[in-house]
């Protein structure tokens, strides 16, 4: 089985997988780490302030992963911001049978009301090195996965009250 987690920044992607690596004893391949050896390797002129390009980019790599995987019968995580929403596309009716995906999305009100602990605990697996990023655009972002998934019927778990979420694949 392939998993594929995503969602807008810092909705605990990356913590969430970790659960799911610790539940399932599935390997996980982080985006944001494919990203950042890719560009300080020099394999790319993109930096990680290129999300718009790097979505197509990484895209081509993991999607090539994630075939790699199901030829051999394995299981993996891929997680992180870095999967196009029109992502089925790229894959047969076969292989969507054996590939899970859920985004991460957090409401407004749950924004609102944890503002403080989101940013609090946003390098707890790992150590972001950018801005903290405002209430506003937090909402907002969560916001745009959530119209995206609905648009392309994706599945999504919405985060208001606890976390981390209870899912099961």
């Amino acid at each position: 089985m392939i998993i594929l987690l995503t969602g807008a920044s810092h909705t605990g992607k990356t913590l969430f997988a970790q659960k799911l690596i610790e539940t399932y004893r599935f390997p996980c391949l982080s985006a944001d780490l494919l990203k950042m050896g890719l560009i300080r390797s020099g394999q790319t002129r993109l930096s990680p302030e290129d999300d718009a390009e790097l979505v197509p980019y990484l895209w081509s790599i993991e999607k090539e992963i994630i075939k790699t995987a199901l030829e051999n019968k394995q299981n993996l995580i891929i997680e992180g911001c870095y999967i196009p929403f029109a992502w089925k596309r790229d894959f047969t009716k076969k292989e969507l049978a054996d590939i899970r995906y859920l985004c991460l999305i957090m409401s407004p009100r749950y924004i609102t009301r944890h503002y403080c602990d989101i940013i609090k605990y946003a390098s707890v697996i790992e150590k972001r090195h950018h801005e903290t990023p405002c209430m506003r655009s937090l909402i907002d972002e969560n916001m745009f996965f959530l119209k995206q998934c609905k648009k392309y019927a994706l599945p999504y778990k919405l985060i208001t009250e606890t976390y981390p979420p209870d899912i099961e694949f």
